[in-house]
């Protein structure tokens, strides 16, 4: 992971969050991080606790819930860019998302 949270599996200019899974409340770069680097399965966020930091910006350190994240684009606090393609993927990082595009 280099200092704004890009990591060797996704280390575009706009891959700048961190996520946070529910088995264990930690901050991961992606689904691959967590399975590499923790010693247990990942689980996603869950959804009584939608109301909690889920999202960490990279390159300023603001915490957003998902549902932030997920209407923002952009970080609210530095205007940083998100990867809009990993709209694709919000069902693996936050229980109560589909699998479709918000």
């Amino acid at each position: 992971m280099d200092g704004e949270t890009r990591c060797v599996h996704f280390g575009t200019e706009l891959d700048v969050v961190a996520l946070r899974f529910g088995c264990c409340a930690e901050y991961y770069c992606c689904l691959s991080c967590h399975r590499t680097l923790a010693d247990h399965g990942a689980e996603p966020w869950p959804a009584d606790r939608r109301t909690e930091p889920a999202v960490l910006c990279g390159v300023c350190g603001t915490t957003m819930t998902a549902s932030e994240y997920i209407s923002a684009g952009t970080c609210p606090n530095c205007a940083s860019a998100f990867n809009p393609g990993c709209a694709k993927h919000y069902d693996r990082y936050f229980e109560w998302i589909d699998g479709t595009e918000p």
